[in-house]
């Protein structure tokens, strides 16, 4: 069977993350990826300049033609920036009884914009996260999803991952590429366990769009059928080497992308 991807999330008209950069990794990694899109952002690489809400209503008539003729096998869940389109996105879930559902909590973009309405963020917490196989936080989304300070080390990654997990998520990958040192380590917690990646700190301002990549490169694997620690291994080797690359591309003034198809040109 082939292997089939959905992205829930929004549009970056510059192409470096959200919906774009989300069909770009699961195509490159050989996943066949179908789209339901959010909202519309006008946005390059210096930051977002509009955001326009797709009503939710449009949502759940893309989520419907999507589940209802595709075997979707994973669902990477991006920018979600109102109350009644996260309640949408749950419910559309639930009727479609969607799998291996991985959950990005966009709050504010690589340019500091912010993504996410602040009333929003406890639905995120309340009704999305508990749905999901996996959240992807980064040390700032994660301290936003639990009021906490940003975790200084690992020992508070853990600590802030094992936190998400009591209250309801099954399996958090803490995110360490905000923090500082020479290597770049996130943490794998799930109930009862825990798994560090490590990989170098590429010293770049190339990171429009690393989120959105890891999160749907993850959902890629999870559509091929990987467990999720396979998944998310080759995930952080991929997006790795995508940043590791993204000094052969020349795009835009400000924070440019990874190149997704560094394997072929």
């Amino acid at each position: 069977m082939t292997a089939i991807a959905v992205t829930i999330a929004g549009s970056d008209s510059g192409g470096g993350a959200g919906i774009q950069a989300d069909l770009k990794t699961f195509s490159a990694l050989g996943v066949y990826g179908a789209s339901v899109i959010t909202a519309l952002t006008a946005q390059n690489t210096l930051g977002v300049q509009a955001i326009h809400d797709v009503p939710a209503a449009f949502i759940a008539a893309q989520m419907d033609s999507v589940f209802s003729d595709l075997a979707v096998g994973a669902v990477k869940i991006g920018m979600l920036s109102q109350v009644s389109v996260i309640e949408t996105v749950a419910a559309g879930l639930d009727r479609h009884k969607a799998a291996n559902i991985v959950l990005d909590p966009v709050m504010v973009a690589t340019s500091g914009d912010r993504l996410l309405n602040p009333d929003a963020v406890s639905a995120l917490r309340n009704v999305l996260i508990p749905r999901a196989a996996l959240v992807t936080p980064n040390l700032l989304e994660a301290a936003a999803l639990l009021d906490q300070p940003v975790a200084l080390d690992e020992d508070d990654m853990l600590a802030q991952g094992q936190t998400l997990i009591a209250r309801g998520a099954k399996a958090v990958l803490m995110k360490g590429g905000h923090g500082q040192g020479e290597r770049s380590t996130d943490l794998l917690v799930a109930p009862g366990s825990v798994v560090r990646l490590d990989a170098p700190r590429i010293d770049t301002r190339n990171t429009h769009g690393t989120g959105c990549t890891l999160s749907s490169a993850i959902a890629a694997g999870l559509a091929k059928g990987f467990p999720l620690g396979q998944a998310v291994s080759e995930a952080k080797d991929y997006v790795s080497a995508a940043i590791a690359a993204s000094g052969r591309l020349s795009i835009g003034k400000g924070h440019g992308p990874t190149h997704h198809f560094h394997a072929w040109w």
